[in-house]
Order: C-alpha cells, then structure tokens, then sequence
C-alpha cells in the first residue's frame, strides 16, 4: 500500500511557511509523509549557453540547499524526512501537472493564501479561475490561511 503524500510547492513567498507547517502536522497525524516540489523557471540566455549553463547548474544547486534547511524542520514536525522534488519548467503550474501525473502516491495539494490583502495568491488564484487540471488524475487542494498562528495550525491539523 502506498504512503499518502502532502505535496508542497517550495518557493519564497512569505504564506509557504503556513502550507509546510499544516502539511507537516497533517502528514504527521495522518502517517503520510511530505514532498516539497522546488521548481527552476529557464534562464532566459539566447547566447553564451555557457552562461546559460552555469546559472542553470548555480539555481539547482541553490535549490539542493534550500530543500536540505527545510528537512530538519520537516523531520521535527511530522516524523519523516521529506521528499525532494526539483524540477525544470517553464512556470509553477506546468511543475505542478508533471509531478502530480507522475507518482500517484501523492494525494493532496497544499497551498497557503498569501497574506497582507495580496490576494489569495497567484497559483490560488489561477486554480479558483481555470480549476485544477492534471491530466487524468484528480488532486484534492487544500489551501490554508498563509497567516495561521503555529497553535491554529496544530488545532486544525
């Protein structure tokens, strides 16, 4: 039988510390595990491909290493080291529908809503406007407050 995994989108916004924090404390009282998906957008060089190749190998390195500062926190929180997912693609969405299509094991999409009256944030948003496609498969979304309080997540979660 397959372990349930809380796949959670890595990036630098302010609310991701609210969808890890929710998606550790649910796969930790769920016996599920967490997959952190880091995605590289292309670097735009049309000449010098040298150039174009060291900044690629400079962003996965990057990535590597900001995957590997989360996994003690991960493994503080729910009890499992996580899973590292870095990708290559042309926008956060397009990653989305790779990984979720891929492996089956992952069973839900968390998501935080930016905070500060931003909005609900652009990948919610674009999910609430063209609804969730991937593919053949169907990925429950759950998306939670970006400004949850470490208690309000632990008595949500």
């Amino acid at each position: 039988m397959s372990q349930r995994k809380f796949l959670v989108i890595a990036d630098d916004s302010p609310e991701f510390q609210a969808a890890l924090r929710f998606a550790c404390r649910r796969a930790r009282s769920t016996g599920g595990h967490v997959a952190l998906l880091r995605v590289i957008e292309p670097a735009v060089f049309e000449h010098w491909s040298g150039v174009r190749d060291e900044i690629e190998r400079q962003a996965r390195e990057e990535a590597e290493q900001v995957l590997q500062k989360m996994a003690e926190y991960v493994v503080e929180q729910s009890g499992m080291a996580p899973e590292f997912i870095i990708l290559d693609a042309d926008n956060t969405r397009a990653a989305l529908r790779k990984v979720i299509s891929d492996d089956p094991d992952i069973k839900i999409l968390v998501l935080a809503a930016a905070v500060g009256g931003r909005g609900p944030g652009p990948l919610v948003a674009s999910i609430a406007k063209e609804g969730v496609k991937w593919g053949a498969r169907k990925v429950p979304v759950t998306v939670v407050p970006g400004d949850l309080t470490d208690d309000e997540i632990a008595d949500l979660a």
